[in-house]
């Protein structure tokens, strides 16, 4: 199932707050992207980002990265995403 996680890239509070639970990748995606709109935030403000979690979790959960994975197993993966954004 996909998810939205709040994550401030902290390496001291490894969970992650679960903000919202989805069937599909794009519905969680619509979700972030009003998100960020309603907020006035762009992508590399907003410490949240859509995660695939193999186990069955609910908004409110926390999340650790040994559970998650940033693109489901098997899901292809957009071409921008694939390299790194440095030269």
């Amino acid at each position: 199932m996909y998810a939205i996680i709040f994550d401030e890239h902290d390496l001291g509070k490894p969970a992650k707050k679960v903000t919202s639970v989805h069937r599909t990748r794009d519905s969680a995606e619509t979700e972030l992207s009003e998100h960020r709109k309603t907020h006035g935030k762009k992508v590399e403000e907003c410490n949240m980002r859509v995660v695939w979690v193999e186990k069955k979790i609910k908004t409110g959960d926390s999340v650790t990265p040994a559970q998650f994975e940033t693109w489901r197993p098997g899901e292809p993966v957009p071409e921008g995403e694939t390299h790194a954004d440095e030269d």
